[in-house]
């Protein structure tokens, strides 16, 4: 069973006394299984948790050099630091600005003030991965919501175990709820998932 296996406890009944351990594990399995349920196959934020190299689409190369192109008006295979956030924009992201920073420290490692095509397209890969993974968790999402509120209820998490087949008591659902429930209304927005998927390193 998933709680044995995740909490590093024997399965049984409910003790009735709250268990602090993480759930983030079990919401990691759940979110995988539907996503296989809702539509077989290795989605990109399964690639992403096994380890595998993100790949984009000859299309999406193919922007990411017309928007580096854009700006490399010299033609010399480098953009300035300067341009890099507009040509982001692009390409539909809004980088804030310590992400630039960051982005900027991991790349331009010699100082130099300007990005080349190469490291622009690892960087815009990893960019282009993450908004997929952040679409397939939000597909998982809606899988749990059938109801169509905005919100996973109790009522939904126990409904989406019972379809997988994973056989957890009410007690461990009701944790699983609790960890994911920032503002104690009971319920999981979208955007406590995405904070949860992120724990579980999947977004």
């Amino acid at each position: 069973m998933l709680h044995s296996y995740f909490s590093g406890k024997p399965a049984g009944k409910a003790t009735g006394r709250r268990c602090r351990g993480p759930r983030s594990p079990q919401w990691s399995v759940h979110f995988q299984a539907a996503s296989n349920y809702r539509k077989p196959g290795l989605g990109t934020a399964q690639r992403k948790k096994s380890g595998l190299k993100p790949e984009l689409t000859e299309e999406q190369k193919q922007e990411i050099r017309e928007a580096f192109d854009l700006f490399d008006t010299d033609g010399s295979g480098s953009i300035d630091i300067k341009e890099l956030k507009v040509a982001m924009r692009a390409l539909g992201f809004e980088p804030k600005k310590e992400e630039i920073k960051k982005m900027i420290a991991d790349i331009d490692k010699e100082g130099s003030g300007t990005i080349d095509f190469e490291d622009f397209l690892a960087m815009m890969t990893q960019k282009m991965s993450e908004k997929d993974s952040k679409e397939e968790i939000l597909k998982a999402f809606r899988l749990f919501d059938d109801d169509g509120t905005g919100k996973i209820s109790f009522k939904n998490l126990k409904r989406v175990a019972k379809e997988l087949g994973e056989n957890l008591t009410d007690e461990e659902l009701q944790e699983m709820i609790d960890e994911a429930d920032r503002d104690g209304d009971g319920e999981v927005s979208e955007q406590e998932f995405l904070r949860i998927m992120k724990k579980t390193s999947l977004y």
